[in-house]
């Protein structure tokens, strides 16, 4: 094993010719990232979990009350063991076949079958306070996280001269301000894998997951080689859109059509600036071409440029979902729709208590005048 790992961080691996690990000894005072430092991520992490809950209580859901966000009524699904077994260890989704087979063993119309499983999903979708209170915090996270960056760099060489970020690489010392602002960023998306089974999931559901271990990935590898320079500056660039979608978010939950709009829009511009233009063609060229005129290439520099590429593979794919929205605002819609979310499934005759459940006992037969949904049927959330 000893062996194993020498030959995985030999230094020809991860650095250009003629440097390696002990160019990231501490000396002369200077001080440079290491490996032991990511520990500090993982209590960052469990930090940032509860200071969510506290946020949340606290914060959010006043801010949601005072912004007037509103759950929609939902009708509740009647209890029924048979629909529910069969929905929590097969399927969400019954096919045809599977509805007729539960309308026998249920005693229900195929119908009914239907409507209970609409029903039930919707009792899993997440409300409107739900998504309010996940997209405040996000928010207020990215806000913080962009403007701390930006105080970071704003006065640094290499944010104005890109190819100042290879200067004398990699022996480059740390600063205290890059030791914070790599440490929260990147405990902050390691708490994002936490609460990854809580959170709000959406249509991209797999792609966010991508998103966020290739960005661990790419912000510590970043960290273990030195590349702190060109992670400041990536990081830097994510976080510039990010707070205004979640600000659209905001908006949306609590009915504000204009100023979502406005925020959206706002967002759209500053997404494809900085994902499709300056983080393609400045950073990552700074990183994949001229890095080729100083070194010759190694396998760090290919690992490290392609997590780079992973990510704007999913920025092209989460632009075409923006263009999307856009071209159906344009016309004039009231209000953009999150492409990503899951729309909740209405029917006009779940407003109805009195529809074919009335009166049904799950085997079918009356329970003496008495509805199984009753008053109780409709549920606040």
């Amino acid at each position: 094993m000893s062996r194993l790992s020498e030959q995985i961080w030999a230094d020809w691996i991860w650095f250009p010719e003629g440097h390696g690990w002990a160019d990231l000894t501490d000396r002369d005072g200077k001080v440079f990232p290491k490996i032991q430092d990511l520990w500090a991520t993982i209590p960052i992490a469990l930090c940032f979990l509860v200071i969510r809950q506290i946020f949340e209580r606290t914060v959010a859901t006043p801010l949601a009350s005072l912004l007037g966000v509103s759950n929609r009524q939902r009708v509740c699904a009647p209890s029924n063991p048979t629909l529910e077994s069969y929905f929590c260890s097969t399927s969400k989704h019954p096919t045809q076949s599977s509805l007729e087979s539960l309308s026998k063993t249920s005693g229900c119309s195929v119908r009914q079958v239907q409507r209970w499983f609409r029903r039930r999903r919707n009792q899993d979708r997440p409300n409107k306070h739900k998504k309010f209170r996940e997209a405040s915090w996000r928010f207020t996270f990215y806000l913080l996280a962009f403007f701390a960056g930006l105080a970071v760099l704003i006065d640094k060489p290499w944010f104005s001269d890109l190819k100042q970020m290879w200067e004398d690489f990699p022996k480059m010392p740390l600063l205290p301000s890059q030791y914070w602002y790599y440490m929260f960023e990147l405990g902050f998306y390691v708490s994002l894998l936490f609460s990854v089974a809580s959170d709000v999931k959406r249509k991209d559901f797999k792609e966010q997951i991508v998103h966020h271990v290739a960005t661990i990935l790419l912000i510590s590898f970043s960290w273990l080689v030195n590349y702190i320079r060109a992670g400041t500056l990536i990081m830097l660039v994510h976080d510039a859109s990010d707070y205004l979608m979640e600000s659209a978010k905001m908006f949306n939950y609590a009915g504000w059509r204009k100023t979502c709009n406005f925020f959206f829009t706002l967002f759209a511009a500053v997404f494809i600036i900085t994902r499709l233009v300056i983080l393609p063609f400045w950073i990552i060229h700074t990183t994949w071409v001229y890095p080729l005129t100083l070194y010759p290439p190694f396998l760090g520099f290919y690992f490290f440029n392609g997590l780079l590429l992973v990510l704007q593979v999913l920025h092209i794919f989460w632009a075409v979902l923006i263009l999307r929205m856009v071209v159906k605002f344009l016309p004039g819609n009231d209000i953009v729709e999150d492409e990503r979310s899951d729309k909740e499934e209405t029917e006009s005759e779940d407003e109805d208590e009195g529809g074919e459940w009335k009166g049904k006992s799950k085997n079918g037969h009356i329970q003496n005048g008495h509805t199984p949904l009753n008053n109780n049927l409709r549920k606040r959330y």
